[in-house]
């Protein structure tokens, strides 16, 4: 996993990691409606991603229960190793970024679990999100593909993926 040299990228990226794990979830999901518009775009289009893996697991989430799909989300953080964690694991960076987008999509759609409605971040994750807001937009794309990437399993030895 290569990250980045950028000093505030790798600030904003730790201080996104310490907030627990929903309000993790949550502040993923601010992002996706606030800026989505201009960071997620670009994900399908990068070089290295491979839009069909993306898809592929996404098509699996999408099928289980909601209470799973929050599951799925909560194991990706907490890199909890399961089959789709261990899916997700062996994925380029930009790959995974497109999961987490396709998730946002889903949840807006209201095919994965949604937000609860009217739901708040702490102060700390408010700061993370307005720390995100004055980056440029290459410096959002690092601190999201640096985000997204250490999460998930290492797929195993001779795994099927």
């Amino acid at each position: 996993m290569a990250t980045t040299q950028d000093e505030t990228v790798t600030q904003i990226v730790k201080a996104f990691q310490s907030l627990d794990v929903d309000e993790q979830l949550a502040l993923f999901w601010f992002i996706y409606k606030q800026m989505g518009d201009s960071i997620t775009p670009a994900a399908p289009q990068a070089s290295t991603v491979s839009p069909d893996i993306a898809e592929g697991l996404y098509n699996q989430i999408k099928e289980k229960s909601h209470e799973e799909q929050l599951q799925f989300q909560r194991d990706l953080i907490n890199n909890a190793d399961t089959e789709y964690t261990r899916m997700y694991g062996s994925m380029s960076d930009t790959t995974k970024l497109l999961v987490w987008y396709r998730l946002a999509q889903g949840m807006d759609s209201g095919t994965i679990i949604p937000m609860p409605p009217n739901y708040e971040l702490s102060s700390e994750a408010k700061k993370v999100l307005e720390q995100m807001k004055g980056l440029e937009f290459e410096q959002q794309i690092t601190t999201m593909r640096d985000y997204v990437s250490p999460m998930g399993a290492e797929p195993k030895a001779g795994a099927e993926v």
